[in-house]
């Protein structure tokens, strides 16, 4: 990360120039915990034209766009920058791109283009990803890529024309140097509690690291730590789920989802949804036991209104599910939305349509409707192949529509 080159200092009745912007680095000297990265950056410059577009893929705040800029700043290139709502304007992209990119520039050794942040793209035949993969075929100068999720499906075919090099989060000593760093160049000084709660809220994000010193630096200590405590009350699913899957089980898992606003029956679907993504063999079987459990546990809790038991339901989804790894995981997990939530919506609408329809029926030839949805399968054919029926039923469009499937 950026470690500033010049002292600046704030103009006395100005605002204060944001700590990201203000310590954005000038080279690639100034980058802390990247160098294995930059040296990657820098083969693939030199290789250039063996492959024409390379993709950083990591979390936020982990330098890549800096790198970039540091990049162009080194070797002297005219940078020219895209975004996804860029590429989504064809006749805009087009008027920009031509003179800019077959076109040699006159005050720089040459040109650098930057497609930042590339998951905002889309899969659109009139813009977006397509228009991506047309200009790395074209182009006669590098392409740079940064995304924070790179292996969603619809970038199989970009992966494939890229080079692609993962980043990973800064551990804990490299924030630490860099706060250090910063505040010596603010002539700020902070509690060490405090630059730990800073560092530990970070999650290895340079970004954040620096916008909660900044709030620190301007709010005062007291309220920040007082406002931070509040925020570590919540969670996101997707930082509870990494613990689940690739942290260490310990005591402290029982307890995991305590800081979750989500209750366990939404919890357990996330679960179900992203075991396959994270474990195999014989750990899946383990953790899908251990689901099976939990759901177990949570039909008796609900039949039998002994909510004090719902702690088992949360042992077994979370030291349970946790406990079933047979090593500790490391890496980037892209976690997905549960799709159960969607199918059993999908599965309720069919159902809706088939009970009205029956309903319908059992009134027009006066049957139950117990027995009407006991033979719809027969009633489904004899509304099918006689149209007059559908009228005579007063079926709707959407009724006719499942009917006729």
């Amino acid at each position: 990360m950026e470690i500033p080159i010049k002292d600046s200092r704030f103009r006395k009745g100005q605002s204060p120039l944001p700590l990201i912007e203000k310590y954005r680095a000038k080279s690639f000297s100034d980058i802390k915990g990247q160098d294995i990265v930059i040296e990657e950056i820098k083969a693939f410059f030199q290789t250039f034209p063996k492959k024409k577009a390379l993709i950083l893929n990591g979390p936020v705040g982990t330098g890549k766009t800096s790198m970039v800029l540091a990049l162009g700043k080194e070797q002297n290139l005219e940078l020219f920058e895209l975004n996804a709502s860029d590429l989504r304007n064809r006749s805009s992209l087009e008027a920009v791109l031509k003179p800019s990119t077959q076109q040699q520039s006159l005050f720089k050794k040459g040109k650098l283009i930057l497609m930042d942040e590339a998951d905002g793209i889309t899969t659109s035949d009139r813009g977006g990803l397509p228009e991506l993969l047309a200009l790395i075929d074209k182009t006669s100068f590098p392409i740079i890529i940064t995304a924070n999720d790179i292996w969603q499906k619809k970038f199989n075919l970009l992966r494939k024309k890229c080079q692609l090099i993962t980043l990973k989060e800064l551990n804990k000593e490299t924030i630490s140097e860099i706060l250090k760093n910063v505040l010596q160049k603010e002539n700020k000084q902070l509690k060490p509690e405090t630059q730990n709660i800073i560092i530990e809220l970070s999650k290895g994000d340079v970004r954040a690291a620096l916008n909660d010193l900044q709030s620190a630096l301007i709010s005062g200590e007291e309220t920040f730590v007082s406002e931070t405590h509040e925020r570590e009350k919540e969670e996101t699913i997707f930082n509870v789920l990494k613990k689940v899957f690739q942290e260490p089980t310990d005591k402290k898992t029982i307890s995991v989802y305590n800081n979750l606003n989500q209750d366990l029956n939404e919890i357990s679907l996330w679960i179900e949804e992203n075991i396959p993504t994270e474990y195999s063999g014989q750990a899946l079987a383990k953790a899908y036991d251990s689901l099976s459990r939990a759901d177990l546990f949570k039909g008796r809790i609900y039949r039998q209104q002994y909510w004090r038991f719902l702690v088992y339901q949360n042992i077994f989804l979370s030291y349970g599910i946790s406990s079933a790894k047979r090593n500790i995981k490391t890496g980037f997990t892209s976690y997905k939305k549960p799709t159960r939530i969607l199918k059993i919506w999908l599965n309720n609408q069919k159902n809706i349509k088939k009970k009205s329809i029956a309903e319908k029926y059992a009134q027009y030839v006066h049957i139950g409707k117990k027995r009407a949805m006991n033979e719809f399968q027969t009633i489904k054919q004899i509304i099918k192949y006689y149209p007059d029926t559908q009228k005579q039923l007063k079926l709707n469009e959407e009724e006719i529509e499942y009917i006729m499937r």
